[in-house]
């Protein structure tokens, strides 16, 4: 039988980081929903594809191929775009792209596809609201905006891209706006998940207390 572990909360508040080495832990297989999304929106910039064009939206997702490595690696229609779909371009189209109701509806098709048969985390923003309303295990992740975009940058400083604290503030709590009122799966902490503010917490810290709940709640 397989388990499933449910992270949910907003941009920049851990998820990614802290899913991985959790996953890593318990030996739980980690699939990244944004990246999903990210593909989808990259190639809908090298298809010149507007959020308006719904059949060429259609057919993007009708033929479109995501798959997630082991070793985070992530590979579009066979192509590697690790790299590709965490530049600004895709960075700034993904949330207005993952609010379209085709979108998430493939997604949703593929994220449970993925998760079949196995022991799986999975992180996103309505993991445990709509995705895996039954995971075994449900934690929301949450962290101040300025901690988040704090770390955000720091995230891009590392990865040799250059962004200002204010503009990256500034966009976290845009996408907060749109994900919380999203008419389509927002932004939500689930009634049984468990929340985590990360905000003064290191991230060995979050991990430690997210095995503990995990291995209360399905055992070792």
């Amino acid at each position: 039988m397989s388990r499933i572990v449910a992270i949910d909360g907003p941009a920049g508040s851990g998820k990614g980081t802290i899913t991985k080495k959790v996953g890593e832990k318990l030996g739980l297989i980690n699939i990244d929903t944004g990246a999903m999304f990210r593909c989808v929106t990259l190639n809908m910039i090298q298809e010149k594809v507007t959020l308006e064009e719904e059949e060429k939206i259609k057919e993007i997702l009708k033929n479109i191929k995501i798959d997630l490595k082991e070793n985070e690696e992530v590979f579009l229609n066979g192509i590697n775009v690790s790299q590709k779909i965490r530049e600004e371009e895709v960075t700034k189209m993904v949330s207005p792209v993952s609010v379209l109701p085709m979108v998430r509806e493939k997604m949703l098709i593929l994220q449970r596809e993925m998760a079949k048969g196995k022991n799986v985390i999975m992180e996103g923003r309505d993991i445990g609201t709509v995705v895996f309303p039954k995971a075994n295990v449900k934690i929301y992740l949450d962290a101040s905006p300025e901690e988040r975009a704090r770390r955000r940058v720091k995230q891009n400083q590392e990865k040799g891209m250059e962004s200002s604290y204010e503009e990256v503030l500034k966009n976290i709590m845009e996408r907060d706006k749109r994900d919380l009122s999203r008419e389509i799966a927002p932004l939500k902490q689930a009634e049984d998940a468990i929340y985590i503010d990360t905000s003064d917490m290191t991230i060995d810290e979050v991990v430690d207390k997210m095995v503990e709940i995990i291995q209360e709640k399905v055992g070792k």
